[in-house]
């Protein structure tokens, strides 16, 4: 039997389907203002015999197509330990919501926290800054690593983040200083939310943002140890849900 699972996020659509135990299909594609009709077409030419559904959309596509939901930490925390047997505790930074997880030694949930009220901090936060500062998104991340020190960024809301950034640039603080001050800012905020579900070794970084070299890179300095990165990142919601249905 085709076991699909999809997550339909607030900046992208992701959906896997296992067979045997397997991953056979792995797909994404940026989401729209209509999410229906994104998930439609990325789901169009699919066959699947189950189908359960995450994330910020679940709600949307369970309605129309009478299919299964679960959590995204339930997606993420199983996902993981199927890109990762070694996981014992989950980073997620997507387009809009911040995740930490951590597991047993059995892959169970033990406890997460999620930083959802603003988006600071969050893959959109990093597009709102990089349009500040002027740079292409793509040259962001690798222009912050080109930086000998970062400027300290003190506000945490995206609002006045964006006000202080725009004041330093007219300041003539150098662009490069600026973007790595806010990796800087966001990668300290992510290992302080993983502080209070407990850290344990085997520390996977999933979503979007782990895709930034720079962010990748000062998170592991933060935490003194590497990073289990899967080949796709974003995958992983995407692959929880397919194997719960393949394990039901």
């Amino acid at each position: 039997m085709l076991h699909a699972g999809i997550d339909i996020g607030s900046r992208t659509v992701k959906i896997a389907v296992v067979e045997d135990g397997e991953i056979r299909i792995s797909k994404k594609t940026m989401n729209s203002y209509n999410p229906l009709a994104t998930c439609m077409e990325i789901l169009d030419g699919i066959k699947y015999d189950s189908l359960t559904a995450t994330g910020y959309g679940r709600h949307l596509i369970k309605n129309y197509m009478n299919c299964d939901i679960v959590s995204e930490i339930k997606a993420f925390a199983v996902g993981a330990r199927k890109v990762s047997r070694d996981c014992r505790t989950i980073l997620d930074i997507g387009g809009q919501d911040t995740k930490a997880i951590s597991l047993d030694e059995h892959g169970r949930l033990n406890r997460f926290e999620m930083n959802d009220k603003c988006a600071a901090g969050t893959g959109r936060f990093l597009e709102i800054m990089a349009a500040a500062l002027g740079y292409r998104f793509e040259d962001f991340a690798g222009d912050a690593m080109s930086a000998e020190k970062a400027e300290v960024i003190n506000n945490t809301c995206t609002v006045f983040a964006e006000s202080e950034v725009i004041s330093l640039v007219t300041q003539g603080v150098p662009r490069n200083e600026i973007s790595l001050g806010i990796h800087k800012s966001i990668a300290q905020r992510a290992v302080n939310l993983l502080k209070r579900v407990s850290i344990q070794k085997g520390v996977l970084f999933a979503g979007g943002v782990a895709l930034n070299k720079c962010m990748t890179d000062l998170i592991e300095k933060e935490l003194g140890c590497r990073l289990i990165i899967p080949d796709d990142p974003q995958m992983v919601g995407a692959i929880g849900c397919a194997y719960l249905n393949y394990e039901k």
